[in-house]
């Protein structure tokens, strides 16, 4: 499917643009806060559009409604569950290059069609992290 506002895919994954993002019932200034989130470059995905409005579902699975202003096509990612290591090949025999708590963000540089592993950055650190270790992507999806 494409957004009706912009011929881009949905759902597609985009990121907050701003420290400060308010998630609201519908789209339009009128409609109320449901959440305030300040997490630059949250991951979240884009389910629908309405004019200027996204409606998007964020890694915590609340869903609302966000300008457009306050979003960019930055690919980044959260990191779930528990610990993990980001690796210097993808491979779980990789030299270790951090380990990385839940609710950690950082950046996709890449990710093959299917591939397990993804390469990825977190404050300047380049590794390989298994895709089911963050949300960010979709299965499969390559990413360049």
């Amino acid at each position: 499917a494409r957004g009706s506002a912009t011929g881009w895919p949905v759902p597609r994954f985009e990121s907050f643009r701003s420290n400060q993002i308010y998630l609201r019932a519908g789209p339009g200034f009128q409609y109320p806060i449901v959440w305030v989130y300040h997490r630059y470059n949250l991951p979240v995905e884009i389910i629908g559009e309405f004019n200027v409005w996204r409606h998007v579902v964020t890694p915590d699975g609340g869903t609302g409604w966000v300008h457009e202003a306050l979003l960019h096509l930055t690919r980044s990612f959260i990191v779930i569950g528990a610990r993990h290591t980001l690796r210097a090949t993808p491979t779980a025999t990789g030299t270790p290059v951090a380990y990385l708590d839940k609710g950690v963000i950082g950046v996709i540089r890449t990710c093959q069609a299917n591939a397990p592993w993804c390469a990825v950055m977190v404050d300047g650190r380049h590794g390989w992290l298994r895709r089911v270790d963050f949300w960010g992507s979709f299965s499969g999806e390559a990413i360049k």
